[in-house]
C-alpha cells in the first residue's frame, strides 16, 4: 500500500515538471494527397504501378460526388473505384504503424506495397490494418479497390447486406470518410476497431453520479496488447483535462507485467468534483488521457480521449437526462446527411453547423436512419450537444441467417468504436420490429461491450417487448408506463422551400403535382404555410401526451427529416423535400413553428411567436395568416391597428382567416390567461430589389487549404434598407477566382442547377458551396443579376502543412464545444396537469375474459364486444371517486373507424358523438361529474372512411394488426374495440 503512495507521488510529480516520452504515439490526418481512378484497374495494387494520370484528391470523397441531388438516389452510379496514396514514416524502429477508415461504401479491398492487408465490405463501419509488416523505410503505397455496386454482395457467403438499399442509404461511393494514421509504441493502447483488428480500444464512462454537487466516479478501462518479443512493465496513469486544456485531476490504476504477444485491459478510476456535466445543447467536453509509463518513468503511450460525462435514466415511459426529464424532439435523418455537389463528405465544421442548427431548432435528439452514423457527425453531435440514437443496420424489417449475423457484427463494431461518445443515448436495433429472441442478443452485445454507457437498446415498434428498453412505431402516437416509446418517424409530409403559398410568385397551388404510385400526391407537393401547418397538427399528438399527462405518457417524436435528403421521394421533385431545411440548411417556415414549440425540456420554459410566410403581396390581396405562438392568445396588428385574436385551433397554431394585405408592418402579440403579454413577431414589407448580398460562413479555425475545407456563402437579394426580397428568383451568375474549387448549390430546375455556375435565389435567398485547393491564397466570388449591381467577396485559405502525405491538423480534436443553452436545470421540466385515476374492476356487455385487455398498457391486446350493438357497452370501476374531465382513449381501426359513443359518469350522461379519425389517442373531455363508475356505450354504427390516405409506410400497408380494420360487414360495424382507455382528472 505504501509503495503504491510513493509511486503515486512520483508520478504526479514528474506531471508537475513535465512529462517525458518515451516514443511517443503520433496521429496524423491521412486525407491528403490520394489519387483516384474511376474503373478497374487489373494491377492498380501494384506499387510500381502507373499512377501519374489519376485525379488527385483529398479525403473524404465519394468518386460520385458531382451526383449528390443530381440524379435520384437509385441512379447514383455504383462501380468500382480505385485510392491510391504515397507516403514515407519516419523511424520505424520498434514501432507499430496502423490505418483507420472511418469507412468506405460498399465492399473494399486494401493493399501496402503489394500485399494485401485484407477486406471490408460491410459499408458503414470503421475498419482498421496493422501496416507493420509490410511498411518500410522510403517509399510506401496504400491502395484500396472499392466495389459500391448496389447489389454488392459478401464474397464468403453470397450474401446480400441488407442495409445497402437504393431508396434509403445513399450509395456515395469509395471513401468518403476520414482516414488517419496511428503510429505507436509496440506495446500500444489499441484501437477501437474490431473490423479486421479484433481490437477494443479505451472505454470512458462514470458512475455514482450526483447531479445537484457535481460529482461522479470517472472510469477509464483500456485493452493494451505488447507486440513485442520482451515482457513489459507499466503503470497506468489517467489524467482528466477540462474544455479550457487545464487539468481536473490524474489518477492512477494498476501495474502491469504483460508478456509478449498478451493482450490485458488495465484500469483506473477516480472520484472527481465540480464537473461540467454534457447536456442538451451543451457540448461539455473533457479530455482523458489515458498513459503507459514504463519502468524508466517514461510515458511510452498516451491516447486522448474526447468525451463527456452525463446520467440518463429510462423507465415509467419517460427519459430522464441529468436527473431531469427530457421529452424526445427531434428529427429522423437520413445517415448520410448529405449536401448537394459533395454528398456526405463535408468538413467537420460543417457538420458542426448542420447539427447546431438542429439544436437551434429546439430540437434535442436526432433518429439517425438505417446505419451507424459516420464518426465525424458522432463527434459532432458530442459538441453542439445533441442526444441521438444510433442504429447498426438495417432496412424495414427483422432478418435471419447471415443477414442477421450481419446486423449483430456490426452493432458490436458500432458500439466498441462510438462507446465514448455522450451524445449517444439510444442504440437501434432495427427499423422495424425484431423477435424476442433477436431483442435479447442484442442486448447481450450492449452488455458486453457497453455495460456503463447509460444507454437503453431496442428498436422500432417493440410495443408490447418489455425486454427492449424503449420502442415506438413509425408513425402512430404510442404511450407507456414502462419503457419509453417515441415515434421513430412521424410527419412525412413533403414541401419545397420555393413555394410559399397559393397567393406569392411563382403562384404554386396547394399541393400540385404528379401522381405517385398512380395515386395523389398532394401532401408530398406542399406550399410552405400549409406545410409548416401541417407540421404543428403532428406535434401536437405527441405534446398532448407529454409527461405530466397522467401515468401513460409518450416520450416524444422524431419527425422525418432535418434537411431536404437525397433519398427515395414522393413529390414533384427527385429527392425527399420534408426537411424543416433545405439541402443548403436554409430554414425553412416549419424550422421556425418547431423552435416555437420545442422551447422546453418538456412543458414551454421561453415563449416564443412566429408568423408563418412573408409580407408581400399585391394590394388588396386577401389571405389566412398563421401564427404559431407559445401562448394561451394572440392578437394580430396590422400598420398599429388590430386585427382581432386569432381562433386556436390545437395547442400552438393561430389562424386568422381572411387578412387584406396592406404594405407596412404586420405584428403577433401573444398574452397568457390573463392578458399579459408574453411575446410578439412582426414581419415587415420589403421594398423593390436593391442589390446582392453574399455572406461567408467558414471554418471557426479559418478556411484551410488542405483540399477538403469549405466555405458556405449565402447569397440574398435585398432592398436599400437590407431587407430580404421576399418574391425574388432571379438567377445569379457566379465566377470564382483563385484557390478554391466552385461545388455550387441547389434550386429546382434541370439537374437541381447541381454545380452550375448560374442560380436562381428561391424566396430571395440561396447558398453555394466552394472548396478549397491544396494551396493556400485568396479567394474572390463574384455575384452578377440582371437589374442589379455586380459584387464579390472575398476570402484567404490558410496554409495547412503536410509532410510526406501526413498532417498533425485534426479538426474533430480542436474543434470547440457549443454551450449555448447552458447546464442541465436543476428545477422539474414539467408540472403535472393530469393525474390518471386507476381502473381496479370493469364488466362489459361481452368476452368479459378480456376486459382487462383494455387497460393492461399494451397496444397490441384490446377487448371488443360481440358485435351486437346490444353489447357495445364496458363499465369500469375506477379506485376512488373523481372529476373525470378527461377520458384518453386508443380504438381500433383508430386512422380510419369513426365510433358514436355515449359516456356515463354513474347514470349522468357526460359526452356524446363521434370520435375523430387520428394517428392515436383521441381525448373525450367530459363534463366533470365526481363518480367511481364510467360507461362507455356504442351508440350506432362505426363509420369508416380512411383519413390519412396518403401517410403509409414504406415496406408495408400496416404498422400492426390494430391500424386498419375493415368493417365493412354489419356486424363488424357494431363492435366496440378498446385497445387502452385512460381516466384523467385535472390538477388544480
Amino acid at each position: 500500500m505504501w509503495n503504491n503512495v510513493r509511486i503515486l507521488a512520483f508520478f504526479i510529480a514528474l506531471l508537475c515538471i513535465g512529462e517525458g516520452y518515451a516514443n511517443k504515439r503520433e496521429k496524423y490526418n491521412f486525407n491528403n494527397g490520394w489519387l483516384l481512378k474511376i474503373g478497374d484497374e487489373a494491377n492498380a495494387s501494384d506499387p510500381r504501378f502507373e499512377d501519374n494520370n489519376w485525379k488527385n484528391v483529398t479525403l473524404p470523397r465519394a468518386f460520385n460526388e458531382d451526383e449528390a441531388f443530381k440524379v435520384a438516389i437509385e441512379q447514383l452510379t455504383d462501380t468500382v473505384v480505385w485510392y491510391r496514396k504515397h507516403f514515407r514514416i519516419p523511424n520505424l524502429e520498434n514501432r507499430k504503424v496502423f490505418v483507420e477508415f472511418e469507412g468506405i461504401r460498399q465492399g473494399g479491398d486494401f493493399y501496402l506495397n503489394g500485399h494485401r492487408l485484407g477486406k471490408h465490405e460491410n459499408g458503414v463501419m470503421a475498419v482498421g490494418f496493422d501496416l507493420t509488416s509490410y511498411i518500410k523505410e522510403g517509399d510506401n503505397v496504400l491502395a484500396v479497390r472499392v466495389d459500391n455496386d448496389w447489389n454488392y454482395k459478401e464474397e464468403s457467403t453470397n450474401t446480400k447486406f441488407q442495409w445497402n438499399d437504393n431508396r434509403f442509404n445513399c450509395n456515395y461511393g469509395g471513401i468518403p470518410k476520414n482516414v488517419f494514421l496511428h503510429i505507436t509504441d509496440n506495446v500500444y493502447q489499441t484501437l477501437p476497431l474490431y473490423s479486421n483488428l479484433e481490437t477494443t480500444g479505451v472505454y470512458i464512462y462514470a458512475t455514482d453520479f450526483d447531479i445537484k454537487d457535481r460529482k461522479a466516479k470517472i472510469h477509464a478501462e483500456s485493452e493494451v496488447k505488447n507486440d513485442s518479443s520482451e515482457p513489459r512493465q507499466f503503470s497506468f496513469l489517467v489524467t482528466l483535462v477540462d474544455a479550457d486544456g487545464k487539468t481536473v485531476k490524474t489518477f492512477q490504476g494498476e501495474n502491469v507485467t504483460l508478456k509478449p504477444k498478451e493482450t490485458k485491459v488495465v484500469k483506473a478510476e477516480s472520484e472527481v468534483d465540480n464537473l461540467h456535466f454534457w447536456s442538451w445543447g451543451y457540448g461539455y467536453l473533457y479530455t482523458v488521457k489515458t498513459k503507459l509509463v514504463g519502468a524508466d518513468n517514461q510515458i511510452f503511450d498516451e491516447v486522448n480521449t474526447r468525451t463527456g460525462f452525463r446520467k440518463t435514466k429510462f423507465g415509467e415511459g419517460k427519459v430522464w437526462l441529468n436527473d431531469r426529464v427530457i421529452h424526445l424532439k427531434g428529427y429522423a435523418q437520413r445517415t448520410t446527411n448529405e449536401w448537394p455537389g459533395v454528398g456526405m463528405s463535408v468538413p467537420a465544421w460543417l457538420s458542426d453547423y448542420s447539427n447546431a442548427l438542429v439544436v437551434k431548432s429546439n430540437a434535442n435528439f436526432v433518429r439517425w436512419m438505417h446505419v451507424t452514423p459516420w464518426k465525424q457527425d458522432v463527434e459532432s453531435c458530442d459538441r453542439v450537444g445533441l442526444m441521438h440514437a444510433m442504429p447498426a443496420g438495417d432496412q424495414e424489417r427483422d432478418s435471419k441467417g447471415r443477414q442477421w449475423e450481419q446486423r449483430t457484427e456490426l452493432m458490436r463494431d458500432a458500439i466498441i468504436y462510438n462507446r465514448n461518445n455522450p451524445s449517444i443515448v439510444f442504440y437501434e436495433c432495427g427499423n422495424k420490429g425484431i423477435k424476442l429472441a433477436h431483442m435479447l442478443e442484442m442486448k447481450a452485445i450492449r452488455d458486453k461491450y457497453d455495460p456503463h454507457g447509460g444507454r437503453a437498446i431496442g428498436s422500432r415498434e417493440m410495443l408490447d417487448i418489455r425486454e427492449a428498453e424503449y420502442g415506438g412505431e413509425m408513425l402512430y402516437v404510442n404511450k407507456s408506463k414502462h419503457h419509453p416509446m417515441w415515434s421513430m418517424e412521424y410527419s412525412r409530409d413533403e414541401g419545397l422551400r420555393k413555394y410559399w403559398d397559393d397567393y406569392s410568385y411563382p403562384f404554386h397551388k396547394e399541393g400540385d403535382g404528379p401522381l405517385h404510385r398512380g395515386a395523389s400526391a398532394k401532401n408530398y407537393n406542399h406550399n410552405q404555410d400549409e406545410f409548416a401547418v401541417e407540421l404543428i397538427r403532428r406535434w401536437y399528438d405527441y405534446w398532448r401526451e407529454r409527461p405530466g399527462t397522467g401515468l401513460r405518457v409518450n416520450a416524444g417524436g422524431a419527425k422525418i427529416i432535418f434537411s431536404d435528403s437525397n433519398t427515395h421521394f414522393r413529390g414533384a421533385e427527385n429527392y425527399r423535400r420534408s426537411g424543416v431545411t433545405d439541402p443548403m440548411r436554409i430554414e425553412k417556415d416549419g424550422f421556425f413553428a418547431h423552435q416555437v414549440m420545442w422551447n422546453g425540456w418538456v412543458d414551454t420554459e421561453a415563449d416564443q411567436t412566429y408568423i408563418i410566410g412573408h409580407w408581400n403581396y399585391p394590394e388588396n390581396t386577401v389571405k389566412p395568416v398563421y401564427v404559431v405562438s407559445t401562448g394561451e392568445e394572440v392578437e394580430l396588428f396590422l400598420n398599429g391597428h388590430s386585427l382581432g385574436k386569432g381562433e386556436r385551433e390545437y395547442q400552438f397554431l393561430f389562424t386568422f382567416e381572411k387578412v387584406t394585405f396592406k404594405p407596412g408592418k404586420l405584428e403577433a402579440v401573444s398574452y397568457d390567461k390573463a392578458g399579459k403579454e408574453l411575446s410578439r413577431y412582426t414581419l415587415t414589407t420589403a421594398g423593390e430589389p436593391a442589390k446582392i448580398k453574399l455572406t461567408a460562413m467558414q471554418n471557426p479555425e479559418g478556411f484551410q487549404a488542405n483540399g477538403a475545407d469549405m466555405a458556405l456563402i449565402q447569397v440574398e437579394i435585398v432592398d436599400k434598407e437590407g431587407r430580404r426580397c421576399p418574391l425574388d428568383n432571379r438567377v445569379i451568375s457566379f465566377t470564382l477566382n483563385g484557390e478554391a474549387e466552385w461545388r455550387g448549390g441547389i434550386a429546382q430546375g434541370e439537374n437541381n442547377y447541381i454545380l452550375s455556375t448560374n442560380l436562381p435565389v428561391e424566396c430571395g435567398i440561396n447558398r453555394v458551396l466552394i472548396r478549397s485547393t491544396t494551396k493556400a491564397g485568396k479567394i474572390i466570388l463574384s455575384a452578377k443579376a440582371v437589374g442589379l449591381p455586380n459584387t464579390s467577396i472575398s476570402l484567404e485559405t490558410m496554409p495547412v502543412k503536410i509532410t510526406d502525405g501526413l498532417s498533425t491538423y485534426l479538426p474533430q480534436e480542436t474543434l470547440k464545444g457549443r454551450l449555448d443553452k447552458g447546464a442541465t436545470p436543476l428545477v422539474p421540466s414539467y408540472k403535472d396537469k393530469k393525474v390518471e385515476v386507476r381502473i381496479v374492476a370493469a364488466k362489459a356487455g361481452a368476452n368479459n375474459q378480456d376486459i382487462a385487455q383494455s387497460y393492461d398498457d399494451n397496444e397490441l391486446s384490446e377487448w371488443s364486444n360481440d358485435g351486437r350493438l346490444s353489447t357495445a357497452w364496458i363499465t369500469y370501476q375506477l379506485e376512488r371517486e373523481a372529476e373525470i374531465d378527461d377520458i384518453c382513449l386508443k380504438l381500433r381501426g383508430w386512422r380510419r373507424n369513426s365510433y358514436p359513443l355515449e359516456v356515463y359518469a354513474g347514470n349522468t350522461l357526460v359526452w356524446s358523438g363521434k370520435t375523430e379519425r387520428n394517428l392515436g389517442y383521441i381525448h373525450l373531455n367530459t363534463k366533470p361529474i365526481r363518480s367511481d363508475n364510467i360507461t362507455i356505450r356504442l351508440k350506432g354504427a362505426v363509420n369508416v372512411k380512411e383519413a390519412f390516405r396518403e401517410i403509409v409506410e414504406v415496406e408495408a400497408k400496416a404498422a400492426n394488426k390494430l391500424e386498419l380494420e375493415d368493417q365493412s360487414k354489419q356486424g363488424e360495424k357494431r363492435a366496440l374495440q378498446i385497445i387502452e382507455v385512460e381516466f384523467l382528472e385535472s390538477v388544480k
